[in-house]
C-alpha cells in the first residue's frame, strides 16, 4: 500500500520524494523512480485523486486550449489583430472570431480594437509555429475599458480564483471591485473608490506571497478586514 509523504499545497523541491508505492501516479512536474514519485521542479504539490502534480511557483504562462486570457493588442493586420498573450506564443484574433457583425473589406479595424487595447478572449487553437488562435465569441465582455490592468504570476492564478471562485468572489464582496482574472496572469479590475482599487491589488500581492499556506482564503479575508478597518479608523 502506498503512502503520501508530502501533503498537497506544501512546497516541494526537485528530487523530493512525494510518495512511496504504486498507488500514486506521477503527473505534470513529477516522475517515478522505482516505487517512488519524486518532484521534478520547485512548486506546490497538487493531487487529483491518485495523480500527483507540481504547480510551478514562477515562470511564463503555459498556454492551453480552452483558457480564457486577457491579451493586449500589439498590431493590426488586414485579417485581424495580433495579441500579446503573456506567453511564448503570439496570438491572432481574426475578424471572424473577434467581431460579431459583418466587417466590409478595407474597414478601419481600430473601431473594434486598437493598438494598446486589452481584450478578453479564449484560446481555441495552438499551432506548431508558436501561434495561438483566439476568439471572443460567446463572451459578453470583449474589450476592456477604464479600470486598471495588473499582473500576477500565472501559476498563482488558481490560488487567486480559489476553489469554485471562493477567493475571487470574497475579494469582490469585501472591496466592491469588479475583477476579471485571465489564466495568463493578466488581471483587470475597476472600483469607483481608488483606495479600494489599490487594496484589491494589495490583496493579490498578499496571495502571491502566501500561496503556500493552508486556509489562505480565511487569511486573505482577515487581511482585508484589518486593512479596511484601519482605513475607516475603526
Amino acid at each position: 500500500m502506498g503512502s503520501l509523504l508530502i501533503q498537497p499545497r506544501e512546497i516541494v523541491l526537485p528530487g523530493d520524494i512525494i510518495a512511496e508505492g504504486m498507488d500514486y501516479i506521477p503527473g505534470k512536474g513529477t516522475y517515478r523512480k522505482d516505487e517512488k514519485v519524486l518532484a521534478m521542479q520547485v512548486g506546490l504539490l497538487s493531487s487529483e485523486g491518485r495523480v500527483l502534480k507540481v504547480i510551478p511557483l514562477a515562470g511564463k504562462y503555459a498556454a492551453k486550449v480552452g483558457d480564457t486570457i486577457i491579451g493586449k493588442v500589439t498590431n493590426i493586420l488586414m485579417s485581424g489583430w495580433v495579441i500579446d498573450t503573456n506567453s511564448v506564443y503570439h496570438g491572432l484574433l481574426s475578424l471572424r472570431d473577434g467581431v460579431d457583425t459583418f466587417v466590409p473589406k478595407g474597414a478601419n479595424l481600430t473601431k473594434y480594437y486598437n493598438i494598446g487595447d486589452f481584450v478578453v478572449c479564449k484560446i481555441v487553437n495552438m499551432t506548431s509555429q508558436m501561434l495561438i488562435d483566439l476568439s471572443t465569441k460567446g463572451s459578453n465582455i470583449k474589450k476592456l475599458s477604464e479600470g486598471r490592468i495588473t499582473n500576477v504570476t500565472p501559476s498563482k492564478v488558481p490560488r487567486i480564483i480559489g476553489k469554485s471562485g471562493s477567493m475571487i468572489n470574497m475579494i469582490k464582496d469585501k472591496t466592491g471591485s469588479k475583477i476579471i482574472v485571465g489564466q495568463n496572469g493578466i488581471v483587470w479590475l475597476k472600483n469607483q473608490d481608488p483606495i479600494m482599487e489599490v487594496l484589491t491589488v494589495k490583496a493579490f500581492a498578499f496571495i502571491e506571497e502566501n500561496a503556500h499556506i493552508r486556509g489562505l482564503t480565511d487569511e486573505v479575508a482577515k487581511y482585508l478586514d484589518n486593512e479596511i478597518s484601519q482605513l475607516k479608523g475603526v
